[in-house]
């Protein structure tokens, strides 16, 4: 995965993200929603097939853009290790 910004501004973060399609984009732009500070979180792909998804964050200015996808990572690792966990114990 390669990060490549775009627009990189207080409270507002673009960028572009190669080597992951929607999956990924689609639960981070989610993940995103539930912080407060967060204003504007969405992405868009150009072309299913030559395009790089884009990117946008902004937030009210009370964190970074850059911040608050720190912490929506943070808590998307959290959430998957759970799950990791509770397969793990389920599948016998």
């Amino acid at each position: 995965m390669k990060i490549i910004p775009i627009e990189d501004k207080k409270n507002r973060f673009v960028f572009e993200v190669e080597g992951v399609g929607h999956t990924f984009i689609n639960i981070l732009k989610d993940e995103l929603w539930n912080d407060s500070h967060v204003k504007i979180s969405t992405y868009s792909v150009r072309h299913p097939i030559i395009s790089k998804p884009k990117v946008i964050v902004e937030t009210d200015g009370s964190e970074s853009p850059k911040a608050a996808l720190s912490s929506a990572i943070s808590r998307l690792k959290k959430t998957s290790e759970k799950f990791k966990k509770e397969i793990s114990s389920g599948v016998r």
